[in-house]
């Protein structure tokens, strides 16, 4: 993606958890002290118009400490990993060369991984083949085209939600282009080229606590007027099927919306899954030995980590 460098990287610091773990307030508390940015590394704080339901930082909390990588594409827009990583490296790149330090901080370990050590290449894309994929999907549903994936690359349909219609279709392309899964390929890269030096702080909670922070943070969604956002942008005209309206919390109020569950129902499933969420977000943040995990409590350590690794 990028040429080679014999230059030491330029470092950076991550900060990563699961969602509700408090990231967001603690990158703001530490970015302050070492006068940096924040680019945001969350696979939904991309969309415009999707704030509530994404748990987007406040329009205060922006103004507190710049953040990037936050309301860049609308929700119609197609946006994957490698389009992050291009994205996010040039502005880091410009916040550097501005004399202010970086801070990642997300909760989407793909394009944070993406990002810091490039990806692995696709091959070529084959318009027609990706056509004739994206109308089988509207023929038989993405729920059939995951089914197909499952049966030539069962790692990578067991990381590719059945809803998620960009992803399946992408797999399936590069399978179909280079008679290659696409886990093949990521194995073979390993992710191997490192962009930056980084040191990544994670922000940990007891399991039951972290539970219970997520069932507080979906009430106060719903509080905030998470309902009308949704309401809102399918009157602005986007349409259900699309891979952000299809994501955690979105796809359940549609249906409330569309008379097709209660929103005790909605609320309830807004909670198991957003819980489920987390717990997989700890298991691929837990597999990187290079995570640093701190309680809460300890933002003088993540104070002290950080200056020595600045420095």
């Amino acid at each position: 993606m990028y040429p080679p460098s014999t230059d030491p990287p330029p470092r950076i610091i991550v900060v990563v958890g699961p969602t509700g773990s408090g990231k967001t307030g603690l990158a703001i508390h530490l970015a302050r002290q070492f006068n940096a940015d924040i680019v945001g590394a969350d696979s939904m704080q991309i969309y415009r118009y999707m704030d509530i339901g994404t748990a987007k930082p406040t329009p205060a909390e922006q103004a507190a400490v710049p953040h990037h990588m936050i309301d860049i594409v609308d929700p119609d827009e197609d946006f994957d990993a490698a389009a992050y990583a291009t994205m996010a490296h040039q502005r880091i790149h410009r916040i550097l060369a501005n004399g202010r330090a970086v801070f990642v901080v997300g909760g989407t370990g793909l394009y944070i991984k993406a990002l810091v050590h490039g990806l692995f290449p696709n091959g070529p894309s084959d318009p027609a083949v990706r056509r004739r994929l994206t109308d089988e999907a509207e023929a038989q549903g993405t729920a059939a085209l995951h089914r197909r994936l499952q049966r030539i690359d069962r790692a990578a349909a067991g990381k590719i939600h059945p809803n998620d219609t960009y992803r399946v279709i992408r797999a399936l392309e590069v399978s179909t282009i280079t008679g290659e899964s696409i886990s093949a390929g990521h194995q073979r890269h390993g992710f191997r080229r490192k962009r930056f030096a980084t040191l990544t702080i994670g922000n940990a909670w007891p399991r039951a606590n972290l539970y219970d922070r997520i069932n507080q943070r979906v009430e106060a969604m719903m509080a905030d007027g998470f309902l009308e956002e949704v309401r809102e942008l399918l009157n602005s005209g986007y349409d259900s099927q699309l891979k952000s309206m299809q994501s955690l919390g979105y796809r359940h109020l549609i249906m409330v919306i569309r008379g097709q569950q209660s929103l005790a129902d909605a609320v309830a499933l807004i909670k198991r899954d957003h819980r489920r969420y987390a717990k997989r977000q700890l298991t691929w943040f837990k597999a990187d030995p290079s995570v640093h995990w701190l309680a809460p409590d300890q933002p003088h350590e993540a104070t002290d980590r950080i200056r020595d690794f600045l420095a």
